[in-house]
């Protein structure tokens, strides 16, 4: 199950700007160190004009499957891509340098970043302590962090002199308050070992309330939006006031929702069971609940789409799997819609929640009693960024293509004091409720 804009595979690469050869591309939170100077030995690429597209960043997204670049210019528009193989431990070097060659000037450089622990509440320049201490937080998100950071290694050696600024997934979050963040645990484990949720997916959050908002030509500061992150991580955000106040992942991305291979909550007093009455060693119980587990291990595949289909023809497995999905869901939507104190907007994105419009349907008819409702017709023939609000409903819904790059992008502009033209959340198209 991939996200929306994902090419086939690793090394697809399309867009402007491109080389030839192997690897050749053809083609918000608060920053913490807003205005920060170029230091020495840096250079800020080629800023170009107006009429160039002005300063271009590169968005470096390394995920489980492949590592995703991507080159926006000031508008937002992007301007070359490539994906090629995800790093392990390393990266390789070479062919991330002859793909970022193909893609012309670059001003500077944002890295999606998944974890940056309690120390990192923004946006930051990347430097040699920023990078240790990053490499420290390893353990918090072993699976993903090390990716990221490879990635980064190969980009700084291609890119050295440009600067180049970390954005990270738990940043939206930090500002969540105690009663949400706190576990319910002797305070000697909180503070020997910085336990407590973080969230995850925030980049993916903040743009989407943004977006939203936009759209329905209300500023986010005044509205209560819940947005559903739904690919193959999955989690919600409750934003009050262009804010997050809760989400449902917590000191991992294990947490929460079911998700296509992770088995989101479950009892820990079931883990335990199965570690101290089965033997079952940390490793596997780990390795099981990863990668085995969601909508694999309910279904016996990761893939909504071949789910539903399942579904559709009286396959009573494939029913089972969705009544988790979406009972999980509905029940995750309502806590976050309590911690809000009401709901304005909920939005769907990521790759179900874009093309999926019968998970759409179906989690919105069971929150009728929130005001919630969804035009079938414009539900089913939604293509990008849309509204499927039902006429009468008090809460609207929307569909926003997940665009974690723009946000990036931006994160880096506040950071290094680049200058940006028209973005997309400030494309304001109001529709009637």
């Amino acid at each position: 199950m991939t996200d929306a804009g994902e090419p086939a595979g690793p090394g697809a690469a399309t867009g402007a700007g491109a080389a030839t050869g192997a690897g050749a591309a053809t083609g918000a939170g608060e920053p913490s160190e807003a205005g920060a100077s170029l230091r020495a030995g840096e250079t800020l690429g080629p800023r170009g004009d107006a009429g160039d597209g002005g300063a271009r960043i590169l968005v470096v997204n390394a995920g489980s499957s492949s590592l995703k670049l991507r080159v926006l210019d000031a508008a937002d528009a992007v301007v070359a891509t490539a994906d090629l193989p995800a790093p392990r431990e390393t990266a390789d070097v070479g062919a991330i340098a002859e793909t970022i060659a193909g893609f012309g000037d670059i001003a500077a450089v944002g890295h999606r970043i998944v974890h940056g622990g309690a120390r990192y509440s923004g946006p930051v320049r990347l430097d040699a302590e920023v990078e240790a201490n990053l490499r420290a937080l390893t353990d918090l998100a072993p699976l993903h962090q090390p990716k990221s950071l490879a990635a980064l290694t190969a980009v700084n050696a291609a890119l050295p002199t440009v600067p180049a600024v970390a954005c990270f997934d738990t940043a939206f979050h930090a500002g969540m308050p105690a009663a949400a963040t706190t576990y319910a645990i002797p305070p000697e484990w909180r503070k020997r070992w910085a336990l407590r949720k973080y969230g995850f997916h925030g980049l993916s959050h903040a743009y989407a309330s943004r977006r939203a908002a936009a759209m329905v030509g209300r500023p986010v500061e005044d509205l209560r939006i819940v947005t559903c992150h739904l690919g193959a991580g999955a989690s919600l955000a409750a934003i009050l006031g262009g804010r997050s106040v809760d989400t449902t992942m917590g000191f991992t991305p294990l947490d929460g929702l079911v998700m296509a291979t992770r088995s989101g909550s479950i009892d820990p007093g079931l883990v335990l069971w199965l570690e101290g009455h089965v033997g079952m060693p940390p490793e596997e119980l780990a390795a099981t609940l990863e990668h085995r587990s969601g909508l694999l291990g309910l279904a016996g595949t990761a893939d909504m789409r071949a789910i539903l289909a399942a579904n559709a023809s009286g396959d009573e497995t494939a029913a089972l799997a969705i009544g988790v999905y979406l009972h999980r869901l509905r029940a995750s939507i309502a806590a976050m819609v309590a911690a809000l104190g009401g709901l304005d907007i909920l939005v769907f994105t990521g790759g179900v929640g874009e093309h999926a419009p019968a998970i759409r349907e179906r989690v919105v008819a069971g929150l009728a009693f929130l005001g919630a409702g969804v035009d079938s017709a414009t539900n089913a023939a939604v293509a990008g960024d849309a509204e499927i609000t039902a006429a009468g409903s008090r809460v609207r819904t929307l569909v926003v293509v997940a665009r974690e790059d723009v946000e990036i992008a931006r994160e880096v502009r506040a950071v290094l004091g680049l200058p940006a033209v028209a973005r997309l959340w400030d494309e304001c198209r109001s529709q009637p409720a």
